[in-house]
């Protein structure tokens, strides 16, 4: 800090520092006020990339094909599942959960269509549909086409016979939709070409009205599965219930992030203080670092909830992390004022406070620094969640900066000095068995380092992005048992969909308009046993399943009558075969296309079909049938078939990447479908995406990360030796960390993803630190042993005193019953270990190798 700008500090904040603690109180009550508004956010969109094409498509097919997001609840009964007893609690529970407001259908034993108990003809379908409920059907015929028949097989009653589930479908919210790719066109906009000033006008109007939106929409959200879980609860005296679905897990996870804030929270400010009273044995150096922290978060929180900046899965985890880096920065402050202090008794408090403040500033002020430029490479990750995460960080840190540099120095100024006490925890610092070791083993520290770095390397090219949903909640977890459930009955849990259209150098379809199937690997009959395409068609007889059946039915509609070329028997064989090659993979679970309706179509006319009877059909059949079995698998006006799949979140051999892969390559190559025509959407191809980007923007920057550090670590110390030396132990620290994820077999996720990027931002303080300690004792004798264990007794311990205050306060996120929070802290802590085991050993073996520093000849 130069001389100017140092007085105007000290006239400030050390001469005034009873001002200046009013001033940041009442900035604290401002930004305080602004609390009520705070909001979380885990909804699906903040787990997705930004300007992510496979998003808006994913968005545009769950408008076209009406696909809204589902709350599975299933029911294992105690006794008998097909008993009338248990029967009327099924219906009591349904009907009663169809009351629940957003639940616009529900899907159930009680309701399907029955087509297979006995096999229904195309007349006794027409003359009304019947369902377990409005009909006499035979409880053990039932059950039967509940297991086994194409339409309900692993859908509504899993394998065992007992346990049933009740669908909820809710109801597709088209205002959100349109709100959203309204304001994401126009944000695309911006960044490929600009906007106008009445275009910027209304983005900004359109992220606040969808802001406004959004938060109603996940408050009904959370309310609706609050009541389901309420209904569900009376009904558990008499059978195991869980739940399952995209909204019940955004809603746990909400639950999840809240307990973390306030559970952990409080549980690491309270080691925190019992840290502090043991280290500093005296209140004032307890309590005002904890003020100076808790100030940190308090005007952070603020801030976001003023200008409704929400906190999500990933970004929440700031607040722990922003309260431990402000700790080590003043525990580094007060370190040094405290050895001032011991060394110097007869100074005055404002000289000890000033000159702490002063020769702190500089190595305090980069290792902030280099942490914003670590954190600051989660801004190109083009994913939400991570971009404010590095955001809030970069501002969290040049918050918290300011405020050490204030809260404390203004502190202490209205506190006398005390006596000078020696500080026995630096009679004979623990720290100075690391610079013994080093002196006599440095051969070892270079050694153990080298080998490290070769594990490490063979580790971080076994790194993984993939990894199962389900492994992210405790076994205990209602989240985690309901997917199980779901997943061994109900035919897996985690939706992929893949859209394919029609060839455009195919003929016109209707000139292959009785077209059979006979050649078609699943179907029985003479391939020729057709009509001429080009003479009408035979008169139908009442022999004919279809003959009542009238093609020109109210059903009929400009889209329903349109051709398409997925509704002929070509187009549905090479359905079909999508869909077998789909059901042999273990992966999947259930699968639906027009190729389940094609089956039980065959089955009613027991045999084959040509095109001309697949109209008449699909015309046949009641509009509760065609919603069931068509609607939601052909879009007529685009020419467009869709193929939906659950994915088995339970399987061990599930590698998401692998699968969609696997998928597109069997497809093309060996089904013979061009890549144009595969389209692939759902949950588990934009979670895919966001773990793909977050790989490139992270591991594949980290590289320009530490370039970046070193530039600034050269501008520092003004040696390009130094800086080479300084970045070393930090490149190992993150290698040790990524390269024993990849050993342990840990994928990356949308969390642990972060460390290597708190590896560094965190880990170079500590070079920064004991580097220009150093720089200080070599001055004093030119001896580089001598200056190393000074330096050890000195920074070491306030490196050690820090490194142990981040070490526990992250462990502490053991006892999370999120997964990616355990990871994230025990792995953070494990950085942290590594980071300042290399910096109490290797960093200062290299310096005693290469001898970076000129030393005056006496």
């Amino acid at each position: 800090m130069n001389n100017a700008l140092f007085k105007f500090y000290e006239a400030i904040v050390i001469d005034r520092p009873r001002l200046t603690l009013v001033i940041v109180a009442l900035v604290a009550l401002l930004m305080a006020l602004g609390l009520p508004k705070f909001k979380l956010d885990a909804s699906a969109d903040a787990l997705t990339l930004e300007a992510d094409r496979d998003l808006d498509f994913y968005r545009e097919i769950s408008q076209r094909y009406q696909t809204g997001d589902l709350l599975v609840v299933t029911y294992n009964p105690n006794g008998e599942l097909f008993t009338p007893e248990t029967l009327s609690r099924i219906q009591k529970l349904r009907d009663e959960l169809l009351e629940v407001d957003g639940v616009s259908g529900a899907l159930s034993i009680l309701d399907v269509p029955l087509l297979y108990s006995p096999l229904q003809s195309v007349s006794d379908i027409r003359q009304g549909v019947r369902t377990l409920e409005n009909s006499d059907a035979a409880y053990a015929d039932a059950k039967q086409e509940f297991l086994n028949s194409p339409v309900y097989k692993n859908l509504i009653l899993g394998p065992d016979g007992e346990t049933t589930a009740i669908a909820l479908q809710l109801a597709v919210d088209e205002q959100y939709i349109e709100l959203v790719r309204a304001r994401d066109a126009l944000r695309l906009k911006r960044r490929q070409e600009g906007l106008t000033s009445a275009e910027a006008a209304q983005l900004e109007e359109l992220a606040k009205t969808f802001r406004d939106y959004r938060t109603l929409s996940e408050q009904k959200s959370h309310a609706r599965v609050a009541e389901v879980r309420a209904i569900a609860n009376k009904y558990k005296d008499n059978a195991q219930i869980f739940i399952g679905g995209v909204t019940m897990v955004t809603a746990d996870m909400i639950s999840f992030i809240r307990s973390d804030l306030v559970v952990f929270g409080s549980a690491i400010i309270a080691f925190l203080v019992l840290l502090l009273a043991i280290i500093f044995r005296r209140p004032r150096f307890v309590v005002l670092p904890l003020i100076t922290s808790s100030l940190s978060i308090l005007l952070m929180l603020g801030f976001l909830s003023w200008i409704d900046w929400r906190l999500t899965v990933i970004s929440s985890n700031f607040v722990a992390l922003l309260l431990i880096v402000t700790l080590a920065i003043t525990i580094h402050l007060v370190v040094r004022y405290r050895e001032y202090h011991s060394h110097n008794p007869d100074w005055s408090q404002k000289k000890l406070v000033a000159s702490t403040a002063r020769i702190m500033f500089k190595p305090c002020l980069y290792t902030v620094l280099t942490t914003i430029v670590a954190f600051a490479s989660l801004v190109v990750s083009g994913i939400r969640p991570v971009i404010d995460f590095g955001w809030m960080m970069t501002i969290g840190l040049t918050l918290s900066f300011v405020l050490v540099f204030v809260v404390l120095p203004a502190g202490l100024m209205l506190l006398p000095s005390g006596a000078a006490r020696t500080d026995t925890t630096t009679d004979k610092p623990f720290t100075l068995k690391f610079s013994c070791f080093t002196e006599k083993r440095g051969n070892w520290v270079i050694g153990v380092s080298l080998l490290l770095a070769v594990i490490s390397g063979i580790g971080f090219s076994r790194l993984q992005v993939d990894n199962r949903f389900i492994d992210y909640f405790h076994k205990s977890t209602e989240i985690y048992q309901g997917m199980k459930v779901i997943d061994q009955n109900m035919g897996g849990t985690i939706g992929l969909d893949i859209i394919v259209d029609v060839d455009p150098e195919l003929a016109n379809p209707t000139a292959d308009a009785t077209y059979t199937d006979e050649d078609d690997p699943f179907a029985e009959a003479d391939p020729f046993d057709q009509p001429d395409p080009f003479e009408a068609p035979e008169p139908l007889t009442e022999a004919d399943p279809f003959a009542d059946a009238d093609p020109f039915s109210e059903h009929s509609s400009d889209t329903q009558s349109a051709t398409s070329y997925w509704f002929t028997v070509a187009g549905l064989r090479d359905l079909q075969r999508i869909q077998a090659y789909l059901n042999s993979l273990t992966e999947i679970g259930r699968v639906d296309s027009l190729a389940t309706f094609y089956e039980v179509a065959r089955d009613i006319n027991h045999g084959t079909l040509n095109d001309f009877e697949l109209a008449v059909a699909r015309n046949s059949l009641p509009l509760k049938i065609e919603d069931i079995l068509i609607s939601p698998y052909l879009d007529s006006e685009h020419d467009q078939a869709r193929v939906s799949m659950r994915v088995k979140e339970t399987d061990p051999k599930l590698k998401r990447l692998l699968l969609v892969g696997k998928i597109r390559d069997h497809l093309v190559n060996e089904l013979g479908f061009k890549p144009e025509q595969i389209h692939f959407t759902g949950a588990l191809v934009l979670y895919n995406n966001m773990l793909e980007s977050l790989f490139r923007s992270q591991i594949l920057t980290l590289g320009a990360v530490f370039i970046a550090i070193m530039l600034m670590f050269m501008v520092l110390f003004r040696s390009l030796k130094v800086a080479l030396i300084a970045i070393i132990p930090n490149v190992l620290a993150a290698m040790v960390v990524l390269g024993g994820m990849g050993l342990a077999g840990i994928s990356l996720d949308m969390m642990t993803i972060t460390i290597a990027a708190i590896t560094v931002g965190i880990g170079v303080d500590d070079t920064i630190h004991y580097i220009h300690r150093f720089q200080e004792e070599i001055r004093i004798d030119g001896d580089y042993i001598a200056a190393m264990h000074r330096s050890h007794g000195s920074i070491g311990s306030a490196m050690y005193y820090t490194s142990v205050t981040i070490i526990v306060g992250f462990s502490v996120l053991a006892l999370s019953k999120f997964i990616p929070s355990i990871y994230f802290g025990l792995l953070t802590g494990l950085a942290m270990l590594a980071a300042i085991l290399g910096a109490l050993t290797l960093l200062p073996k290299l310096i005693l190798m290469a001898k970076p520093f000129a030393v005056r000849s006496a």
